[in-house]
């Protein structure tokens, strides 16, 4: 008789397992994202000898540079599996940060962020993604709910302590080595723990299961494929929603500082709205995981969405601290919902077996916007000496953008007679099967 793994020994679905090291993974894409590089910014110039306008263009390039690492990054999970990519990208991010720290010139620079960005912000954040998407269905919701209050706790954590260390020595170069080598210790341990599928470890699957007797003319049914899923209205109006908040939050917290001072608050009243942010978006974090079910989805989208267009075209209107922390409580409100939506439709709409390209597109769309957007607000600064006419134009586009989450149709559960047109060679250990499909015997026999 054959042991058993890990995963059919513990008492709770390994899942959880897996939303915990999902947490981990994102948590690890610190390096390669705005806030994790605005840390060492002021040093990493002086030490460069380059310019903060010199910086935001190499930092724009490598940005959309390193969306590109999406488009493999997908069809890689599926094919390999998380657990193997987890562990290589982690590694590659660890080896990526710590060439970093022997740059001399803009030159080196650019390259060192192409790689972090597409390796960290980029790759890494699909792949925790997955690890979600690849383990839960029914609860879905529930576990992005968890994995989203982690990451919340991770944050702040990694904040506080990379924030300590850069103060605490003369240049950048030794907290970033420490980032570096710290990555590179969480290779294995990321290989270690982490598991591609339920189906890999002999257990059933965290989706709902079938009637014992099927009703008459109702088939089972299969996942979508990437090209299938993009053929869908729901796919871009999410796609399109979740990304106009990205770009939005990437500009308000990169230019936060300078936004504030317009409408005449301090740098501490900055500093309080992103305190309001992060506590209110984990409430709403909690909120959104727990209701987050398949059919409500656009609704919740919808209803996040419209409250970014109103906190919007209020935002130049306001003067007072009180209603400063009523726009930030709001936008911290949109903020939890948008990102609970983020994680849970791409696998409640379409299935477990491809989620990985699928994730891989919308990212690409989302890490385009993040970039974009700081680079929007500072064009209309320039051009016409404030934030605000912008403003009025992101709330108009999240307001059309409501709409459509609220009209749009749910995408239609596919029959399994309906043959697969990109079906791929099943990996070691990760066969896809349907949600609706329990395994055979024997194909679970053939697994981990």
């Amino acid at each position: 008789m054959s042991s058993r793994t890990l995963p059919q020994r513990l008492p709770v679905y390994y899942g959880w397992v897996n939303v915990f090291m999902a947490a981990v993974a994102m948590i690890a894409t610190f390096p390669g994202r705005t806030f994790g590089l605005g840390m060492i910014q002021k040093k990493l110039l002086e030490d460069l000898r380059i310019s903060e306008l010199e910086f935001t263009g190499i930092n724009l390039q490598s940005s959309l540079l390193g969306a590109l690492f999406c488009l493999p990054m997908g069809y890689l999970i599926d094919r390999f599996g998380v657990r193997i990519v987890s562990a290589f990208v982690i590694g590659a991010l660890g080896l990526s940060v710590l060439g970093m720290t022997q740059i001399q010139g803009p030159t080196s620079l650019l390259l060192a962020l192409i790689l972090i960005r597409g390796l960290g912000q980029t790759s890494l954040s699909i792949v925790s993604m997955a690890m979600i998407g690849k383990w839960f269905r029914r609860r879905l919701g529930i576990a992005t709910g968890v994995y989203t209050v982690l990451l919340t706790f991770g944050f702040i954590s990694t904040i506080v302590g990379i924030g300590s260390a850069v103060a605490r020595f003369d240049g950048w170069r030794t907290p970033w080595s420490a980032v570096g080598w710290g990555l590179l210790g969480l290779a294995p341990f990321t290989l270690l723990l982490v598991r591609n599928t339920p189906e890999s470890c002999g257990i059933e699957p965290d989706a709902p299961v079938p009637p014992p007797v099927p009703e008459p003319g109702v088939a089972a049914h299969r996942d979508y494929t990437v090209f299938e899923a993009l053929a869908t209205p729901a796919f871009w109006v999410f796609v399109l929603g979740t990304s106009a908040f990205n770009l939005v939050f990437s500009a308000m917290t990169l230019l936060n500082e300078s936004i504030m001072g317009e409408n005449g608050f301090s740098q501490n009243d900055s500093m309080i709205v992103m305190a309001y942010l992060t506590g209110v978006g984990l409430l709403a974090n909690f909120f959104a995981g727990a209701i987050a079910r398949r059919h409500r989805l656009g609704a919740l989208l919808g209803f996040g969405l419209a409250i970014m267009a109103a906190s919007l075209a209020c935002f130049p209107m306001i003067r007072s601290h009180g209603a400063l922390w009523v726009y930030s409580a709001a936008f911290g409100f949109v903020g939890g919902f948008v990102t609970v939506v983020h994680f849970v439709a791409w696998g409640n709409f379409f299935g477990r077996s491809h989620i990985g390209r699928i994730q891989g597109v919308a990212q690409v769309v989302s890490v385009f916007a993040s970039a974009t957007g700081p680079e929007m607000m500072a064009w209309c600064r320039e051009r016409t000496g404030s934030y605000h006419p912008i403003l009025y134009v992101f709330a108009g586009a999240a307001a059309i953008n409501a709409v459509a989450a609220f009209l749009v149709p749910t995408p239609r559960l596919i029959p399994a007679a309906e043959p697969d047109p990109t079906v791929l060679d099943p990996v070691p250990g990760d066969t896809p099967v349907s949600p609706y499909l329990q395994p055979t015997p024997a194909s679970a026999a053939a697994q981990e």
